[in-house]
Protein backbone atom coordinates (compact mmCIF):
# COMPACT_ATOMS: atom_id res chain seq x y z
CA UNK A 1 0.00 0.00 0.00
CA UNK A 2 1.43 3.39 -1.01
CA UNK A 3 1.42 5.90 1.83
CA UNK A 4 3.20 9.01 3.08
CA UNK A 5 3.41 10.95 6.32
CA UNK A 6 3.19 14.71 5.85
CA UNK A 7 3.17 17.84 7.99
CA UNK A 8 1.61 21.28 7.68
CA UNK A 9 0.50 24.25 9.73
CA UNK A 10 -3.02 22.77 9.69
CA UNK A 11 -4.43 19.27 9.09
CA UNK A 12 -5.75 20.41 5.71
CA UNK A 13 -2.35 21.71 4.65
CA UNK A 14 -0.71 18.46 5.73
CA UNK A 15 -3.29 16.44 3.76
CA UNK A 16 -2.78 18.60 0.66
CA UNK A 17 0.97 18.08 0.93
CA UNK A 18 0.49 14.30 1.13
CA UNK A 19 -1.90 14.29 -1.84
CA UNK A 20 0.65 16.19 -3.90
CA UNK A 21 3.37 13.67 -3.02
CA UNK A 22 1.10 10.73 -3.87
CA UNK A 23 -0.19 12.46 -7.01
CA UNK A 24 -3.79 11.54 -6.19
CA UNK A 25 -7.08 13.07 -5.00
CA UNK A 26 -8.78 13.11 -1.60
CA UNK A 27 -11.49 10.58 -2.59
CA UNK A 28 -8.82 7.97 -3.38
CA UNK A 29 -7.14 7.92 0.04
CA UNK A 30 -7.53 7.03 3.70
CA UNK A 31 -6.43 9.79 6.11
CA UNK A 32 -5.06 9.09 9.59
CA UNK A 33 -4.51 12.22 11.71
CA UNK A 34 -1.49 11.61 13.94
CA UNK A 35 -1.37 15.12 15.46
CA UNK A 36 -3.78 18.00 14.89
CA UNK A 37 -1.00 20.45 15.70
CA UNK A 38 -1.16 23.67 17.71
CA UNK A 39 -1.14 27.28 16.54
CA UNK A 40 0.80 28.67 19.49
CA UNK A 41 0.98 32.25 20.78
CA UNK A 42 0.41 34.78 17.96
CA UNK A 43 0.66 31.87 15.58
CA UNK A 44 4.41 31.65 16.18
CA UNK A 45 5.56 30.74 19.69
CA UNK A 46 4.95 27.20 20.89
CA UNK A 47 3.31 26.14 17.61
CA UNK A 48 3.28 22.47 16.59
CA UNK A 49 2.77 21.23 13.03
CA UNK A 50 -0.14 18.99 12.15
CA UNK A 51 0.93 15.46 11.14
CA UNK A 52 -1.11 13.09 8.97
CA UNK A 53 -0.56 9.69 7.44
CA UNK A 54 -2.26 9.34 4.05
CA UNK A 55 -2.65 5.98 2.29
CA UNK A 56 -3.97 5.27 -1.19
CA UNK A 57 -7.10 3.16 -0.91
CA UNK A 58 -6.71 -0.28 -2.43
CA UNK A 59 -9.29 -0.75 -5.15
CA UNK A 60 -9.56 -4.49 -5.68
CA UNK A 61 -11.68 -4.17 -8.81
CA UNK A 62 -9.26 -1.77 -10.50
CA UNK A 63 -6.33 -3.99 -9.52
CA UNK A 64 -8.13 -7.00 -11.01
CA UNK A 65 -8.75 -5.10 -14.26
CA UNK A 66 -5.07 -4.08 -14.45
CA UNK A 67 -4.07 -7.70 -13.75
CA UNK A 68 -6.36 -8.95 -16.54
CA UNK A 69 -5.02 -6.41 -19.07
CA UNK A 70 -1.44 -7.36 -18.15
CA UNK A 71 -2.07 -11.08 -18.69
CA UNK A 72 -3.75 -10.43 -22.03
CA UNK A 73 -0.84 -8.24 -23.16
CA UNK A 74 1.56 -11.07 -22.29
CA UNK A 75 -0.49 -13.19 -24.71
CA UNK A 76 0.16 -10.63 -27.43
CA UNK A 77 -3.41 -9.30 -27.57
CA UNK A 78 -4.50 -5.67 -27.17
CA UNK A 79 -8.01 -5.26 -25.76
CA UNK A 80 -10.41 -2.65 -24.51
CA UNK A 81 -11.96 -3.58 -21.15
CA UNK A 82 -15.42 -2.47 -20.04
CA UNK A 83 -15.96 -3.11 -16.33
CA UNK A 84 -19.48 -3.36 -14.91
CA UNK A 85 -20.11 -3.88 -11.19
CA UNK A 86 -23.51 -5.15 -9.98
CA UNK A 87 -23.52 -5.73 -6.23
CA UNK A 88 -20.87 -8.45 -5.74
CA UNK A 89 -20.72 -9.44 -9.44
CA UNK A 90 -17.97 -7.93 -11.59
CA UNK A 91 -18.27 -8.21 -15.38
CA UNK A 92 -15.25 -7.61 -17.61
CA UNK A 93 -16.21 -7.29 -21.28
CA UNK A 94 -13.27 -7.58 -23.68
CA UNK A 95 -13.22 -6.21 -27.23
CA UNK A 96 -10.42 -6.03 -29.77
CA UNK A 97 -8.55 -7.89 -32.46
CA UNK A 98 -7.41 -11.52 -32.08
CA UNK A 99 -10.27 -12.03 -29.61
CA UNK A 100 -10.54 -15.70 -30.62
CA UNK A 101 -7.16 -16.32 -28.94
CA UNK A 102 -8.66 -15.19 -25.62
CA UNK A 103 -11.74 -17.38 -25.99
CA UNK A 104 -9.94 -20.61 -26.90
CA UNK A 105 -11.57 -23.97 -27.60
CA UNK A 106 -15.09 -23.98 -26.07
CA UNK A 107 -14.13 -20.95 -23.99
CA UNK A 108 -11.35 -22.77 -22.11
CA UNK A 109 -8.88 -19.87 -22.31
CA UNK A 110 -11.57 -17.39 -21.29
CA UNK A 111 -12.51 -19.63 -18.35
CA UNK A 112 -8.85 -19.85 -17.29
CA UNK A 113 -8.53 -16.05 -17.39
CA UNK A 114 -11.73 -15.76 -15.37
CA UNK A 115 -10.42 -18.21 -12.76
CA UNK A 116 -7.14 -16.28 -12.36
CA UNK A 117 -8.87 -12.90 -12.05
CA UNK A 118 -11.36 -14.40 -9.57
CA UNK A 119 -8.41 -15.44 -7.37
CA UNK A 120 -6.75 -12.03 -7.76
CA UNK A 121 -9.81 -9.99 -6.85
CA UNK A 122 -10.60 -12.09 -3.78
CA UNK A 123 -7.17 -12.04 -2.12
CA UNK A 124 -8.58 -10.03 0.79
CA UNK A 125 -10.66 -12.11 3.23
CA UNK A 126 -13.10 -9.26 3.95
CA UNK A 127 -14.52 -9.09 0.42
CA UNK A 128 -15.79 -11.56 -2.15
CA UNK A 129 -16.67 -10.90 -5.77
CA UNK A 130 -17.91 -13.19 -8.52
CA UNK A 131 -15.99 -12.49 -11.74
CA UNK A 132 -17.43 -13.00 -15.21
CA UNK A 133 -15.20 -12.31 -18.21
CA UNK A 134 -16.84 -12.08 -21.63
CA UNK A 135 -15.32 -11.50 -25.05
CA UNK A 136 -17.54 -9.86 -27.68
CA UNK A 137 -20.72 -11.68 -26.66
CA UNK A 138 -19.23 -15.17 -26.42
CA UNK A 139 -20.94 -15.98 -23.11
CA UNK A 140 -24.44 -15.41 -24.53
CA UNK A 141 -23.67 -17.58 -27.58
CA UNK A 142 -22.26 -20.25 -25.27
CA UNK A 143 -25.38 -20.08 -23.07
CA UNK A 144 -27.63 -20.76 -26.06
CA UNK A 145 -25.37 -23.65 -27.13
CA UNK A 146 -25.50 -25.18 -23.62
CA UNK A 147 -29.29 -24.85 -23.41
CA UNK A 148 -29.69 -26.65 -26.74
CA UNK A 149 -27.17 -29.31 -25.67
CA UNK A 150 -28.97 -29.85 -22.35
CA UNK A 151 -32.32 -30.40 -24.06
CA UNK A 152 -30.82 -32.79 -26.61
CA UNK A 153 -28.96 -34.87 -24.00
CA UNK A 154 -32.00 -34.99 -21.72
CA UNK A 155 -33.94 -36.59 -24.58
CA UNK A 156 -31.06 -39.04 -25.05
CA UNK A 157 -31.09 -39.97 -21.34
CA UNK A 158 -34.84 -40.61 -21.47
CA UNK A 159 -34.64 -42.69 -24.64
CA UNK A 160 -31.70 -44.83 -23.49
CA UNK A 161 -32.84 -44.88 -19.82
CA UNK A 162 -29.23 -44.27 -18.84
CA UNK A 163 -27.27 -41.47 -17.17
CA UNK A 164 -25.69 -39.02 -19.59
CA UNK A 165 -22.56 -37.15 -18.44
CA UNK A 166 -21.52 -33.84 -19.93
CA UNK A 167 -17.96 -32.56 -20.31
CA UNK A 168 -16.36 -30.77 -17.33
CA UNK A 169 -17.34 -27.12 -17.15
CA UNK A 170 -17.17 -24.22 -14.66
CA UNK A 171 -19.91 -23.77 -12.07
CA UNK A 172 -21.83 -20.99 -13.84
CA UNK A 173 -22.05 -23.14 -17.02
CA UNK A 174 -23.25 -26.13 -14.99
CA UNK A 175 -25.87 -23.84 -13.49
CA UNK A 176 -27.19 -23.11 -17.00
CA UNK A 177 -27.69 -26.86 -17.57
CA UNK A 178 -29.40 -27.36 -14.20
CA UNK A 179 -31.67 -24.34 -14.72
CA UNK A 180 -32.86 -25.23 -18.21
CA UNK A 181 -33.70 -28.82 -17.15
CA UNK A 182 -35.15 -28.26 -13.67
CA UNK A 183 -38.74 -28.01 -14.98
CA UNK A 184 -38.50 -31.34 -16.80
CA UNK A 185 -39.88 -33.86 -14.29
CA UNK A 186 -38.79 -36.79 -16.47
CA UNK A 187 -35.14 -36.28 -15.48
CA UNK A 188 -32.95 -35.02 -12.64
CA UNK A 189 -29.54 -33.40 -12.77
CA UNK A 190 -26.61 -33.24 -10.39
CA UNK A 191 -22.92 -32.30 -10.49
CA UNK A 192 -20.20 -34.89 -9.97
CA UNK A 193 -16.40 -34.91 -9.82
CA UNK A 194 -13.97 -32.46 -8.28
CA UNK A 195 -13.06 -28.93 -9.39
CA UNK A 196 -11.90 -28.00 -11.93
CA UNK A 197 -13.24 -31.20 -13.53
CA UNK A 198 -16.81 -31.16 -12.15
CA UNK A 199 -19.46 -32.12 -14.66
CA UNK A 200 -23.24 -32.41 -14.91
CA UNK A 201 -24.98 -35.79 -14.96
CA UNK A 202 -28.49 -36.05 -16.45
CA UNK A 203 -30.41 -38.98 -14.94
CA UNK A 204 -33.78 -40.28 -16.20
Amino acid sequence: MKQVTATGQTVDEAVQSALKQLNTSRDQVDIDIIDEGKKGLLGLFGSKPAIVKVSITENGIQQAEDYLVNIVKQMGVDVEVETIVKDRDVYFNLTGEKIAILIGKRGQTLNALQYLVQLAINRKPDQYYTVIIDAEGYRERRRQTLENLATRLADKAIQTKRDVSLEPMPSYERKIIHTVLQKDDRISTFSDGKEPNRFVVIRP
